[in-house]
């Protein structure tokens, strides 16, 4: 299995061109449905595949978090994927995917792994509105592989943040606030539910005013309608909008890309981009610098997101 990631090394090149890789893998034949469906994953976020060592329990977990395991020394939380999921199997799944992101290390459970698919942001759609509410939002693109085979991708970000209570509070006391920035702007792009809600109140506490968009092409695409009505009133885009805060991993477009798009097209000069990610290694950190990204801020760490936007908005104080 470890030879599946024998062509991350290739990844770095990716940055700008609005690809990815992903990991294929199966949670097993649900029950109900009698579907083995195909879940993927970004490589950047895959540290290694591996049987599942020993689980030792842990109390007061939630119910899909199986336990703990040792890795080098690491103790690692491991989550059932399929329990996760709601996917009712027969079989316990053997297989663990330990991934890394946002600083955070964690093991999940699959049933298989298949193979790593270099694919177009472009091919990855966003989720209907049926398959939103079935898997509670869980999903943030679908795309079909020239087999007809549907690939759904997981807000891991939302895992994350469900099965450690990291997403759905901020303290407020640790946010920046400074009555010179409450009159301002930011556009944020974002496909992650739980990411979108933790900006909103990030930026809620620190009085800004905010936009937004679920993915960059829809980002770019309010872009340009902002920089239209800026036009015409008279105004530079980065009147409106002073601060455009994106998400690396999004259908249809990528926060490179948009960041490409948005440093490439004159009319958004002056207008600072952070990108906002769970992708937060240095490796990440200089490809988003390739593409002229301003600054990098990891997600889930509000106090951190607040103090980066506050030292941008200020600088146009000067």
């Amino acid at each position: 299995m470890s030879d599946l990631l024998k062509k991350i090394d290739a990844r770095t090149k990716l940055a700008g061109t609005n690809k990815l890789e992903i990991l294929l893998f199966s949670l097993g034949l649900d029950q109900r449905t009698g579907r083995r469906e195909t879940f993927g994953i970004n490589v950047f976020k895959v540290r290694e595949v591996m049987r599942t060592p020993e689980i030792t329990m842990a109390p007061d977990m939630p119910p899909s978090v199986e336990g703990m395991v040792s890795l080098r020394g690491q103790l690692v939380p491991v989550i059932d994927l399929a329990k996760y999921t709601g996917v009712i199997t027969e079989n316990k799944p053997d297989i663990m995917v330990v991934s890394e992101y946002n600083g955070h290390t964690q093991g999940f459970l699959v049933e298989a792994v298949d193979t790593i698919l270099r694919l177009d942001w472009s091919s990855m759609r966003v989720p209907p509105d049926i398959l939103t509410a079935q898997m509670g939002g869980l999903v943030t693109a679908v795309t079909e592989l020239e087999n007809g085979r549907l690939v759904m991708m997981l807000d891991v970000e939302k895992v994350l943040a469900e099965t450690s209570g990291t997403g759905d509070y901020i303290d407020e006391s640790l946010v920046i606030k400074n009555s010179k920035i409450t009159n301002k702007t930011v556009f944020f792009a974002d496909d992650s539910i739980v990411a979108r809600k933790q900006i909103e109140m990030t930026l809620d506490a620190m009085g800004v005013h905010h936009m937004h968009a679920i993915n960059g092409k829809r980002a770019w695409d309010e872009l340009l309608r902002l920089a239209q009505a800026a036009e015409l009133q008279g105004k530079q885009a980065k009147d409106l909008v002073q601060l455009i805060l994106t998400d690396v991993e999004m259908p249809e477009m990528d926060g490179y890309m948009l960041t490409k798009m948005i440093k490439g097209d004159p009319r958004f000069a002056g207008i600072p981009v952070i990108m906002h990610s769970s992708l937060s290694g240095f490796s990440n950190q200089k490809l988003g610098q390739s593409v002229g990204v301003d600054g990098y801020v990891p997600k889930f760490e509000p106090h951190k997101l607040s103090e980066m936007i506050a030292e941008y908005l200020l600088r146009d104080q000067i």
